[in-house]
């Protein structure tokens, strides 16, 4: 009996040195976690100014301070070679105040930012207000980078 306890003590002290360092480890590396956090989180930072607007459009540049504005304000862009987009969606020249109209939460008293390419037709341009205007949008504004100094 004496036996029999004795090698039962040397098997289960043999188990538990075995366990503490042959087995499976069940414990959670934080630190390479928290390195892929943090690169995540420096790409988003980086890449979410470049998502804002969708349409690549060269802007003139302008001496004018930013506007604030309380609301997000609806952007319509011109491109070079005449096309018209309503945020990243294109539409057609006779569609864009029926766009606008449902894309507006305020009705005519919306805000339009306008953008038209530096290189875009100042008639196409032109033409594109005017036919905001006249659909009773006042709240127009042209939108342009800041002049580097």
């Amino acid at each position: 009996m004496g036996m029999g306890a004795a090698g039962g003590r040397r098997g289960g002290g043999r188990r538990s040195r075995r366990g503490r360092h042959g087995g499976v480890m069940s414990e959670i590396n934080v630190t390479p976690l928290v390195d892929v956090m943090l690169v995540l989180l420096i790409v988003f930072m980086v890449a979410a100014p470049m998502m804002t607007a969708g349409v690549p459009i060269d802007l003139p540049q302008s001496a004018a301070k930013d506007i604030n504005s309380e609301t997000q304000p609806i952007t319509v862009s011109v491109t070079p070679d005449g096309a018209i987009f309503v945020g990243e969606k294109q539409v057609a020249e006779d569609d864009l105040v029926s766009t606008l109209n449902t894309q507006s939460a305020n009705g005519t008293e919306s805000r339009i930012f306008l953008r038209g390419d530096t290189t875009a037709n100042y008639g196409s341009v032109m033409k594109v207000m005017g036919l905001l205007s006249a659909a009773g949008y006042s709240k127009i504004g042209l939108i342009t980078e800041q002049a580097s100094r």
